[in-house]
């Protein structure tokens, strides 16, 4: 299987692109690359490049773009997620890895009346990210902000997009899967998923308030990394053949 490397935007300058230390280390030691090998970069900005490397060094490596594409591995649905923050890093982490790999647009950690972790190591997400693009062939970095509040966020979506509220089943929930599909072709999604223990009663019908539809993602309760993981999936396969309009970042 072909390796990708990464090389931020700054590191490619017209045919010429030069590795940082990491990325030269791993070319050098791990892989034993050697001028005139072809390896495959991705610049996280819809950058894809087939280059030929012309010096590997322990300390440094650059080479010459061979060929260029555009949003290479990249799905065809828009999709931001919002997930209250979780106690456990490890699991807010899995689940950055995994919406990461299955083609989430945006991830918005947000707080919540239930949440206990307001502050996020986002140095060590975007290393986490950076791997998760490399390994599922993708060559979009998903935006990732800041913490922001629950009120912020719910309030702040974009007209155009389908805004969902995953909840636990009940009277009035839609299906996930149902939304998804009935959905207008290329119609960006927006996902929100609570923290451990869900949402409060004042915090869903704030939701309601602003548009947002509550939706069931089944029967068994999940947890929210769980459901955050299968939320995106399941917007993967049930909307990724339409091409999507442009979401903008989220600015509130």
């Amino acid at each position: 299987m072909t390796t990708q490397h990464f090389v931020s935007p700054e590191g490619i300058d017209g045919d010429e692109v030069r590795f940082d230390p990491d990325e030269a280390r791993h070319l050098f030691k791990v892989l034993r690359c050697r001028p005139s090998d072809e390896v495959e970069v991705i610049d996280g900005e819809g950058g894809w490049y087939r280059v030929r490397l012309d010096v590997v060094e322990r300390r440094g490596a650059s080479g010459t773009v061979l060929e260029r594409r555009r949003d290479v591995g990249e799905p065809r649905a828009a999709c931001t997620i919002a997930v209250g923050t979780l106690k456990s890093a490890d699991r807010f982490e899995t689940f950055v890895e995994k919406a990461v790999e299955l083609g989430v647009t945006q991830i918005l950690p947000i707080t919540t009346a239930r949440t206990q972790i307001t502050r996020l190591r986002l140095d060590r997400l975007r290393k986490i990210m950076i791997a998760a693009l490399k390994q599922s062939r993708r060559s979009r970095l998903p935006l990732l902000t800041t913490v922001r509040t629950f009120e912020h966020v719910v309030a702040g979506m974009p007209d155009n997009a389908l805004c969902i509220m995953a909840h636990e089943a009940g009277p009035g929930r839609a299906s996930f899967a149902d939304l998804v599909r009935s959905r207008p072709a290329g119609q960006p999604i927006v996902i929100l998923i609570g923290p451990e223990g869900g949402f409060t009663d004042s915090e869903v019908q704030a939701a309601v308030d602003n548009g947002w539809q509550l939706a069931s993602l089944g029967p068994r309760r999940l947890r929210a990394e769980t459901a955050a993981i299968a939320a995106v999936a399941g917007v993967m396969l049930h909307a990724g053949r339409s091409r999507p309009e442009v979401l903008p970042p989220f600015q509130g």
